[in-house]
Protein backbone atom coordinates (compact mmCIF):
# COMPACT_ATOMS: atom_id res chain seq x y z
CA UNK A 1 0.00 0.00 0.00
CA UNK A 2 1.21 3.18 -0.81
CA UNK A 3 0.01 6.98 -1.51
CA UNK A 4 0.23 8.95 -4.74
CA UNK A 5 2.44 12.00 -4.50
CA UNK A 6 -0.21 14.10 -6.53
CA UNK A 7 -3.47 13.70 -5.40
CA UNK A 8 -2.66 11.75 -2.21
CA UNK A 9 -4.77 8.87 -2.98
CA UNK A 10 -4.09 5.48 -1.17
CA UNK A 11 -3.06 2.85 -3.97
CA UNK A 12 -3.75 -0.81 -2.89
CA UNK A 13 -1.84 -2.40 -5.11
CA UNK A 14 1.49 -1.83 -7.50
CA UNK A 15 1.26 0.47 -11.00
CA UNK A 16 3.06 2.64 -12.60
CA UNK A 17 0.12 5.02 -12.82
CA UNK A 18 -2.69 6.47 -10.11
CA UNK A 19 -5.53 5.15 -10.91
CA UNK A 20 -6.95 8.55 -9.42
CA UNK A 21 -5.34 11.33 -11.47
CA UNK A 22 -3.06 9.29 -13.65
CA UNK A 23 0.23 10.41 -11.80
CA UNK A 24 3.34 8.63 -13.03
CA UNK A 25 3.99 6.48 -9.78
CA UNK A 26 7.66 5.10 -11.42
CA UNK A 27 10.08 5.92 -9.12
CA UNK A 28 12.82 8.81 -10.79
CA UNK A 29 16.55 7.60 -12.03
CA UNK A 30 18.05 9.23 -9.41
CA UNK A 31 16.74 7.48 -6.45
CA UNK A 32 17.15 3.83 -7.01
CA UNK A 33 19.23 3.20 -4.27
CA UNK A 34 20.04 5.25 -0.77
CA UNK A 35 22.61 2.37 0.73
CA UNK A 36 25.14 4.18 -1.03
CA UNK A 37 24.24 7.56 0.20
CA UNK A 38 24.10 6.73 3.94
CA UNK A 39 27.25 5.13 3.42
CA UNK A 40 29.43 7.33 2.24
CA UNK A 41 27.75 9.77 5.02
CA UNK A 42 28.57 7.85 7.48
CA UNK A 43 32.77 7.32 5.78
CA UNK A 44 32.57 11.24 5.90
CA UNK A 45 31.42 11.66 9.32
CA UNK A 46 33.52 8.82 10.61
CA UNK A 47 36.71 10.59 8.94
CA UNK A 48 35.59 14.31 10.34
CA UNK A 49 35.42 12.89 13.88
CA UNK A 50 38.64 11.04 13.81
CA UNK A 51 40.54 14.12 12.33
CA UNK A 52 38.75 16.30 15.56
CA UNK A 53 39.67 13.78 17.68
CA UNK A 54 43.10 13.42 17.07
CA UNK A 55 43.81 17.50 16.67
CA UNK A 56 42.11 17.48 20.53
CA UNK A 57 44.62 14.55 21.24
CA UNK A 58 48.05 16.60 20.13
CA UNK A 59 46.41 19.63 21.68
CA UNK A 60 46.52 17.41 24.79
CA UNK A 61 49.74 16.03 24.42
CA UNK A 62 51.81 19.13 24.03
CA UNK A 63 49.84 21.79 26.18
CA UNK A 64 49.11 19.18 29.69
CA UNK A 65 52.41 18.19 30.94
CA UNK A 66 53.28 21.99 31.06
CA UNK A 67 49.49 22.51 32.67
CA UNK A 68 49.99 20.11 35.15
CA UNK A 69 53.35 20.98 36.23
CA UNK A 70 51.96 24.85 35.85
CA UNK A 71 52.16 27.76 33.88
CA UNK A 72 55.42 28.92 31.91
CA UNK A 73 56.27 31.55 33.44
CA UNK A 74 55.96 29.77 37.33
CA UNK A 75 57.93 26.75 35.77
CA UNK A 76 60.54 29.42 34.51
CA UNK A 77 61.07 31.16 37.51
CA UNK A 78 60.69 27.88 39.61
CA UNK A 79 63.73 26.59 37.41
CA UNK A 80 65.52 29.94 38.04
CA UNK A 81 64.68 29.40 41.50
CA UNK A 82 66.51 25.86 41.69
CA UNK A 83 69.53 27.17 39.97
CA UNK A 84 69.97 29.93 42.25
CA UNK A 85 69.25 27.65 45.31
CA UNK A 86 72.21 25.33 43.72
CA UNK A 87 74.46 28.22 43.25
CA UNK A 88 73.82 28.89 47.13
CA UNK A 89 75.18 25.49 47.85
CA UNK A 90 78.20 25.56 45.32
CA UNK A 91 79.40 28.96 46.90
CA UNK A 92 78.96 27.43 50.11
CA UNK A 93 81.07 24.36 49.55
CA UNK A 94 83.53 26.12 47.78
CA UNK A 95 84.22 28.70 50.72
CA UNK A 96 84.83 26.35 52.60
CA UNK A 97 86.55 23.82 50.53
CA UNK A 98 88.67 26.74 48.27
CA UNK A 99 87.42 24.76 45.28
CA UNK A 100 83.93 23.81 43.26
CA UNK A 101 83.02 20.76 43.23
CA UNK A 102 83.90 18.01 40.24
CA UNK A 103 80.38 16.67 40.18
CA UNK A 104 76.94 17.99 41.87
CA UNK A 105 77.21 14.39 43.94
CA UNK A 106 79.38 15.63 46.46
CA UNK A 107 76.31 18.08 47.39
CA UNK A 108 73.93 14.94 48.36
CA UNK A 109 70.24 15.15 48.84
CA UNK A 110 70.10 19.06 48.44
CA UNK A 111 71.50 18.74 44.87
CA UNK A 112 68.84 15.40 44.35
CA UNK A 113 66.26 17.87 45.68
CA UNK A 114 67.08 20.17 43.15
CA UNK A 115 66.98 18.08 40.81
CA UNK A 116 63.58 16.12 41.31
CA UNK A 117 62.18 20.23 41.42
CA UNK A 118 63.65 20.96 38.71
CA UNK A 119 62.10 17.82 36.47
CA UNK A 120 58.89 18.39 38.32
CA UNK A 121 59.02 21.84 36.18
CA UNK A 122 60.14 19.83 33.32
CA UNK A 123 63.22 21.01 33.28
CA UNK A 124 66.75 19.63 33.23
CA UNK A 125 69.48 20.09 35.19
CA UNK A 126 73.43 20.18 33.52
CA UNK A 127 76.65 21.27 36.19
CA UNK A 128 80.11 21.34 34.88
CA UNK A 129 83.00 22.06 36.59
CA UNK A 130 86.02 23.89 35.08
CA UNK A 131 89.40 22.47 34.34
CA UNK A 132 91.62 21.87 38.05
CA UNK A 133 94.25 24.80 38.42
CA UNK A 134 98.01 22.73 38.87
CA UNK A 135 96.83 22.53 42.36
CA UNK A 136 93.48 20.48 41.86
CA UNK A 137 91.35 23.47 42.60
CA UNK A 138 88.19 23.88 40.19
CA UNK A 139 87.97 27.64 40.22
CA UNK A 140 84.96 27.61 38.02
CA UNK A 141 81.80 25.94 36.81
CA UNK A 142 78.57 26.59 34.70
CA UNK A 143 75.01 25.42 35.49
CA UNK A 144 72.04 25.00 32.71
CA UNK A 145 68.32 23.73 33.28
CA UNK A 146 67.04 23.39 29.76
CA UNK A 147 63.47 23.28 29.05
CA UNK A 148 62.04 19.94 27.61
CA UNK A 149 59.85 21.56 25.61
CA UNK A 150 59.76 24.13 22.61
CA UNK A 151 58.76 27.69 23.72
CA UNK A 152 59.92 27.80 27.18
CA UNK A 153 63.61 29.94 28.33
CA UNK A 154 66.62 27.33 28.69
CA UNK A 155 69.20 29.13 31.54
CA UNK A 156 72.63 29.50 32.28
CA UNK A 157 74.29 30.96 35.11
CA UNK A 158 78.10 30.47 36.35
CA UNK A 159 80.17 31.66 39.36
CA UNK A 160 79.42 34.73 38.24
CA UNK A 161 75.85 34.76 39.34
CA UNK A 162 74.62 36.06 36.27
CA UNK A 163 71.36 33.94 35.01
CA UNK A 164 71.44 34.38 31.28
CA UNK A 165 68.52 32.61 28.87
CA UNK A 166 67.50 31.85 25.43
CA UNK A 167 64.24 30.83 24.13
CA UNK A 168 65.94 29.22 21.07
CA UNK A 169 66.06 25.32 21.35
CA UNK A 170 69.27 24.78 22.71
CA UNK A 171 70.97 24.86 25.89
CA UNK A 172 71.72 28.41 27.00
CA UNK A 173 75.38 30.04 26.70
CA UNK A 174 77.26 32.70 28.47
CA UNK A 175 77.21 34.23 25.25
CA UNK A 176 73.39 34.33 25.39
CA UNK A 177 71.94 38.20 26.91
CA UNK A 178 71.77 38.47 30.58
CA UNK A 179 68.50 37.89 31.95
CA UNK A 180 67.42 41.41 33.58
CA UNK A 181 66.24 41.35 37.22
CA UNK A 182 63.27 41.68 37.02
CA UNK A 183 62.38 39.04 33.98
Amino acid sequence: MHTCPACRQVINQPSDLCPSCGADLTPPAGRESTAPDKKSRFLTATVLWSAIITILWAIAWFALPWLISGSKPAAELRARETLASLQAELEAYGVSNGSYPLSLEVLGDRAQQATRTAESVRYVLHYTSGNPDVDGHVKSYSLVARAKSFGFLNFYTDQTRVFRATLEDRAATAQDPPLRPNS
